[in-house]
């Protein structure tokens, strides 16, 4: 996701080390796939080569195609125009057998195409992102579009509730007084796809209680209501945390913001930071990890002040009473446990070693995660079938995963098979901006996704199957 320091610059020329392989534990198993794939074999055929986009937007395999669902500044929404920087996506099943679609807007103030303000849907009328509703048919056509929160700031990732509301976040740590912003910014909002009137006077609440910092993605855990965030910042490196509901706690619509909104509603349940072990050994960062397997034991430390009313949340933690990570990423539910997503890491910003991309998994039931994906430094962004930085995650319905790509140089949807090979599944043709949002319809028939800049939002279709793991010598 964007950030201050941006990946794509950053990363830039590209450091110049070997890849150190990629491989993946297979969606439906928590056994890490532990054997690395080799440097020459790495790439898996998938859906076969990639084939260039007349319209030049979207190179896609033999017999996919898309849709263009909305443009940002361009397409028509009730209030305005599709909003700039369509981010993190929540898809939900329409009655009717078509898909809703809550689309993050990652606005923090310079963008051409604000998030309107829309009474009883706007929490600071001084911030420009939140989140656009976006109604699809069955067949992938757009039918409507509106706004659904507003007045928030930098809306990045999020997360999809057991009980079928979208979670947006704010990456951002903004007080009020920066900017045009009135009110302090840092926190995550609920969303109701069911429809716009669902969400006045509701939508707008901070869920203060998940703490205020720089938030990327959530993970709910469906039978303890546990909530997983990602925090994407530096110096020091972000932190893995997990809030734990207070006692009696019902989960369900209007559950949180009734929390929030309660007596000692900010401070309710229990915020705590992700801290791990090797046996007896503390990690003070997960780019420790190199090799695919590598289990971690972990601990939860509590959080003193989840409002940061001082310190930054991942500042009132020395490193050797949590576990660290650099660019935090995207979540996802599955198999009983959250993947989440480390983009990059390099030892000029603390990290012990570098890498460009590792996918974990927690598993609640072990206390433990377990590096089950890891991208080795990009020796060459500009080259097709080399990848680097996954950012937002999701598990395909066919199997294994598919991560949005937002690193140096050509960027792409990487699927990944289940057996741990990578391939390239779709390829932004238009420029170099990055992937975003990807998630499924309920049917499995459409694949969403959003190009940041100049805004796409976009509905893929074609011959889904489970892909091909044969492996390929050659860059696809």
């Amino acid at each position: 996701m964007s950030t201050p320091v941006s990946r794509r610059g950053f990363l830039g020329a590209g450091a110049g080390a070997a890849a150190l392989g990629f491989a993946f534990a297979g969606a439906g198993s928590l056994a890490p796939f532990a054997r690395p794939a080799n440097a020459a074999t790495r790439n898996a055929v998938g859906y076969g080569t990639l084939v260039s986009d007349p319209k030049g937007i979207l190179a896609l395999p033999e017999g996919f195609s898309y849709k263009l669902l909305a443009r940002s500044g361009q397409t028509p929404t009730a209030e305005g125009t599709h909003p700039s920087d369509p981010d993190g996506m929540g898809v939900f099943e329409a009655p009717d057998g078509g898909s809703v679609l809550i689309c993050n807007h990652e606005n923090s103030g310079k963008e051409p195409h604000p998030v309107p303000v829309v009474e009883g849907l706007t929490y600071d009328p001084g911030a420009i992102g939140g989140t656009s509703t976006i109604v699809v048919d069955a067949e992938g056509n757009r039918i409507s579009q509106y706004t659904s929160v507003a007045g928030t700031n930098n809306n990045c990732a999020g997360g999809i509730s057991p009980w079928g509301t979208w979670l947006t976040c704010e990456e951002t740590e903004a007080r009020a007084g920066t900017g045009t912003n009135t009110k302090d910014h840092g926190y995550v909002f609920e969303v109701d796809p069911t429809s716009r009137e669902a969400n006045l006077g509701k939508s707008a609440v901070p869920l203060k209680f998940l703490g205020r910092y720089s938030h990327e993605a959530v993970a709910i855990d469906p039978g303890t209501t546990q909530i997983y965030l990602t925090e994407d910042a530096s110096n020091p490196n972000g932190l893995y945390l997990r809030w734990t509901p207070p006692a009696g706690f019902v989960p369900g619509k209007d559950a949180l913001r009734t929390l929030a909104q309660a007596p000692g509603g900010d401070t309710a349940g229990r915020l705590q930071a992700m801290k791990c072990f090797q046996g007896n050994t503390h990690i003070r960062d997960l780019s420790e990890a190199t090799r695919v397997g590598t289990r971690y034991k972990v601990q939860w430390v509590d959080v003193a002040d989840r409002d940061a009313r001082t310190t930054s949340v991942r500042k009132q933690f020395t490193d050797d009473e949590i576990t660290r990570a650099r660019k935090l990423e995207g979540q996802w539910w599955a198999d009983g446990g959250a993947w989440f997503v480390s983009s990059f890491a390099r030892t000029s910003d603390g990290s012990v070693h570098e890498h460009d991309g590792q996918v974990w998994l927690y598993d609640p039931a072990t206390e433990t995660i377990t590096l089950s994906t890891i991208f080795g430094v990009n020796p060459d962004p500009a080259q097709e079938g080399q990848f680097d930085g996954p950012d937002n995650i999701t598990v395909a319905p066919q199997g294994g995963l598919i991560l949005a790509e937002d690193g140096s140089g050509v960027s792409h949807l990487v699927g990944v098979t289940d057996q741990g090979k990578s391939y390239p599944l779709a390829r932004n043709e238009y420029n170099n901006s990055e992937f975003c949002g990807p998630a499924f319809s309920k049917d499995g028939k459409w694949l969403f996704a959003n190009i940041q800049s100049p805004g796409f939002t976009l509905a893929i279709t074609g011959p889904w199957t489970r892909p091909s793991n044969a492996s390929t010598t050659a860059a696809q």
